[in-house]
């Protein structure tokens, strides 16, 4: 199996080490490529002097978090790989974590995405969002199965064969950094591939310190809205009103209760979306009748 690892960078320091230490120490190796959305630390020089087997790209801009890992997925379908291991650069993998998921995929081709158990950056817990998608909060009572099918897994650690993204297709490119994951896995279930985790294999993302915020609660609303819009499972009209139809009802509830400054957030962003509209005829067009050529 050759699996090529692909980590978008972007200020990469505070994890280099942690992240592809990891790699190199991993039970079944992987090449790895790093792709640079424009650091302004010392990423690129630290990885050209301490790890010089990485493939290296380094963008002039910082293209988003999906657009860059097209590049690598991209790379990996052109260069003969056999899946490919999503891993952010806030993230780290045991030593027995990409066998495992290899392992699983072999057993059960119907998984299109496959996961290890997020932890916490210490280890000690699992991390809050994969315990909110996957429904499990105690390690100590995790399933026996080798595969747990889920309906999401954000794309912390993803584990995917190359014939899934010939099947189902890369990140689209209108989201720039969130939902992107999202997406893909509401086109995986279109495509009739599953998304599952390794109950007996672990993973770190290391993000427990972001703090929730007004500008960050918005921007989720929006991309939520976004990938309602995009959602192939639905037909065009059910995704306007699960998109702009329902920021339109969260505008009028704000505005019941005199929440002013919702009421704005929600008409400002139906507007948003609204002027979305063609790039999402476009998308979903495009996520039904999978090109690769379209992700570059």
């Amino acid at each position: 199996m050759r699996v090529l690892a692909i980590i978008v960078s972007y200020n990469f320091m505070p994890w280099i080490d942690r992240c592809l230490e990891s790699l190199r120490q991993s039970a079944t190796p992987a090449d790895i490529m790093v792709i640079d959305n424009a650091s302004q630390d010392d990423t690129t020089a630290t990885i050209k002097e301490k790890y010089p087997e990485v493939k290296l790209i380094e963008n002039k801009d910082n293209l988003g978090f999906g657009k860059a890992n097209n590049i690598g997925m991209v790379y990996a379908v052109k260069t003969g790989y056999d899946g490919v291991l999503l891993l952010n650069q806030d993230a780290w993998i045991d030593r027995d974590t990409l066998s495992k998921l290899i392992n699983a995929g072999k057993n059960h081709p119907e998984y299109g995405i496959i996961s290890p158990v997020h932890l916490t950056g210490n280890g000690e817990k699992i991390e809050r969002g994969f315990a909110t998608y996957c429904g499990v909060s105690d390690i100590g009572k995790l399933s026996e199965k080798e595969i747990v099918g889920v309906p999401f897994i954000n794309a912390a650690i993803w584990y995917m064969p190359v014939s899934t993204l010939r099947r189902v297709g890369l990140f689209s490119p209108i989201f720039y950094h969130y939902g992107e994951d999202k997406d893909l896995a509401n086109r995986m279930k279109y495509h009739d591939r599953r998304i599952g985790y390794v109950p007996n294999t672990f993973g770190y993302h290391d993000r427990e310190f972001r703090q929730e915020t007004r500008k960050r609660f918005l921007h989720a609303e929006y991309v939520y809205h976004l990938t309602e819009y995009a959602n192939i499972n639905y037909r065009f009209g059910r995704a306007f009103a699960m998109s702009v139809l329902a920021a339109g009802k969260k505008m009028l509830l704000a505005f019941k209760d005199r929440k002013w400054n919702d009421v704005m957030a929600y008409w400002l962003l139906s507007i948003r979306l609204i002027g979305m509209s063609r790039k999402v005829v476009q998308t979903r067009n495009i996520s039904k009748h999978v090109d690769l050529e379209h992700y570059l």
